[in-house]
């Protein structure tokens, strides 16, 4: 109930992984939305919204569209339901967009959002937000976390976990392997991933069981 809430980080630290896991989480009460691609224009983003939240109509209008929001997300709010809607690569939006956007999360009483819009984005959404003529939509924002990339021990845990995950209980990378996947890597969990793979692959056709610095 926080209205606009932000979740930036670098491309492949996970942001996507973070959001279809919070998919799978939320319950029923939670009618969510989401828009992969926000390359929209404002009739666009009406129409989709219109379609996902069965309002069962076509828009041509804004005036038209928030005058048939309103209502419908007060008869959700009294079935004691939210709505969430999750805006993947927000860095994407336009600044019109980013205008809709704010308004319809003003939606509701001054003291109860009665939509929730949740932003993931890549790290230059920020600086597209300090823009003077994005500040009052930064304002607005309750709440922006940064997902960081792992550091040294964070990648050692990670892949450790996607070993057993996979069906191993042995140590498999020595320290050293670790040490150079995480420079390689810089953290990002993407990248760790195809370094990891692409060691597996390289120690198989060495006929090797452990995968030193070397591999």
């Amino acid at each position: 109930k926080k209205g606009l809430l932000l979740l930036t980080g670098n491309v492949g630290t996970g942001k996507t992984a973070v959001i279809n896991t919070f998919l799978k989480s939320i319950d029923e009460e939670v009618v969510a939305v989401m828009i992969p691609d926000p390359g929209l224009n404002s009739s666009d983003l009406y129409n989709i919204l219109s379609n996902e939240f069965k309002m069962d109509r076509k828009f041509s209008s804004k005036e038209d569209f928030l005058n048939h929001l309103k209502p419908f997300l007060n008869e959700i709010n009294l079935k004691r339901k939210k709505i969430l809607l999750i805006i993947d690569e927000a860095q994407s939006m336009s600044h019109e967009l980013l205008r809709e956007i704010r308004q319809l999360s003003n939606s509701g009483a001054a003291n109860k959002k009665l939509i929730n819009i949740f932003m993931v984005a890549q790290n230059e959404f920020i600086a597209i937000l300090d823009e003077n003529r994005n500040r009052a939509f930064k304002r607005n924002i309750g709440t922006i976390f940064h997902l960081d990339p792992l550091n040294d021990l964070e990648t050692e845990e990670y892949i450790t976990h996607r070993l057993k995950v996979a069906g191993s209980d042995k140590r498999i990378f020595s320290s050293k392997a670790i040490r150079d996947i995480h420079v390689f890597s810089a953290g990002i969990p993407r990248l760790i991933n195809i370094a990891c793979d692409r060691a597996l692959l390289t120690a198989f056709g060495l006929s090797q069981r452990k995968i030193s610095g070397s591999v």
